[in-house]
């Protein structure tokens, strides 16, 4: 069992910066992958960012829409994969959810933060 807590979200005008951290806790060793997608309403869910995690020098993975203004980056120590978003525009309001993908298969997702853009 892998549980994960967000937190950073919040309301920012278009432009501006906000920066999420997700914390997990539990079989954490099992993670291979950690990352964050985001959902708007009505839309379908949508992968923004992803980082491996482990001894080696992370790999990351960055949607096109977010590559260049969003940054994902991970501390191996404290199990926590933090998410910088930069130049954020009204497009980017939506839910975002961390999770973590299993050495062995399967997802676990956080609860969800809501990140607003708009003037």
């Amino acid at each position: 069992q892998v549980q994960l807590v967000e937190s950073g979200g919040g309301l920012v005008r278009p432009g501006g910066s906000l920066r999420l951290s997700c914390a997990a806790s539990g079989s954490v060793f099992s993670i291979n992958v950690m990352g964050w997608h985001r959902q708007a309403p009505g839309k379908e869910r949508e992968l923004v960012a992803t980082i491996t995690t482990g001894r080696t020098r992370p790999e990351t993975n960055y949607s096109d829409s977010v590559k260049g203004r969003f940054t994902i980056s991970r501390d191996n120590a404290k199990n926590t994969v933090d998410l910088q978003m930069n130049s954020l525009k009204p497009e980017d309001t939506a839910v975002y959810y961390c999770y973590a993908h299993l050495i062995v298969g399967g997802n676990y997702w956080g609860q969800g933060t809501q990140v607003t853009v708009s003037s």
